[in-house]
């Protein structure tokens, strides 16, 4: 299942924003962050599926959720304008924040494209 992050578990697991002007991924596998509200159609369309693979790539993939009313700061530090918004966030390199209910085939293709191979990259470096 994904794990809800507030505020505090947001900066431990993903960016501490409050020691880092630059962007610093803090874990050490790749990650999809789903920025979500309860009131969202689409989000409770996407939910299910983001649970499904944060199953199926379990062990390679760490998968969160932010509810944006519960977390207005992140969602404003992120420039969220719409949910749901999705952040892939690879071991090293730059997040890339892809908007919209996408789906699970297109959720999986960007996983085993931008994600998956950063794991084998970060191996190289260490």
């Amino acid at each position: 299942m994904s794990e809800h992050l507030n505020k505090e578990s947001f900066r431990d697991k993903v960016f501490n924003f409050e020691k880092n002007k630059e962007w610093k991924y803090e874990g050490n596998l790749p990650a999809l962050v789903d920025f979500w509200a309860p009131w969202c159609g689409p989000c409770r369309m996407v939910g299910p599926v983001i649970d499904e693979l944060s199953k199926e790539y379990a062990g390679k993939v760490n998968f969160y959720k932010v509810n944006t009313e519960e977390e207005q700061e992140l969602a404003g530090m992120f420039g969220i304008q719409s949910i749901p918004s999705l952040l892939f966030i690879p071991v090293n390199g730059e997040p890339k924040m892809v908007m919209g209910a996408l789906p699970k085939k297109e959720l999986k293709r960007i996983i085993d494209s931008d994600l998956i191979p950063s794991i084998q990259e970060a191996a190289v470096f260490r």
